[in-house]
């Protein structure tokens, strides 16, 4: 048994005259894109200043670190008291740098949610301008040509 093409005798040409493809606004295009381009410059930029401000914040938590530690030191060494003296500030001194970190770790992370969040948000914010725009330009036709310029409403 041989199969036939059910294919062949269509007239591929003729279907696809008859789908109407709407004009496309080169210039609207172009804009949009500029505008994507743009907001994701700035998402970027933001996101590149948060990460500066959270190394130079690990820089400051790092040298405060080293100021303390070196303090600490000389306490402990000034101590001329019995073993039990010694442990009690040795306690006291690692209670008070583990809540120091945890604190530090919070806010460093503090601020990368910050700066991640405003980044998002200026994607965020382009993407409904950019749907906005579509629904814009559909149901105002800004699509349409007029005196072979796009009309802008």
């Amino acid at each position: 048994m041989t199969k036939t093409n059910p294919f062949a005798d269509l007239d591929f040409t003729k279907i696809m005259g008859e789908f109407k493809v709407p004009e496309v606004n080169v210039d609207l295009f172009v804009q949009a894109q500029r505008k994507n381009f743009e907001a994701f410059a700035s998402a970027n930029q933001l996101a590149l200043e948060g990460i500066q401000a959270v190394a130079k914040r690990q820089g400051d938590i790092l040298r405060e670190a080293i100021e303390e530690l070196t303090q600490a030191g000389k306490e402990l060494a000034a101590i001329d008291q019995a073993p039990e003296a010694r442990v009690a500030k040795q306690a006291e001194l690692a209670k008070a740098a583990f809540e120091k970190a945890i604190a530090n770790l919070r806010e460093l992370g503090d601020m990368l949610i910050k700066a991640n969040g405003e980044a998002a948000e200026v994607i965020t914010h382009r993407i409904s301008e950019a749907l906005d725009e579509v629904k814009e330009a559909a149901v105002n036709g800004k699509a349409h040509k007029a005196n072979g310029k796009a009309k802008h409403a």
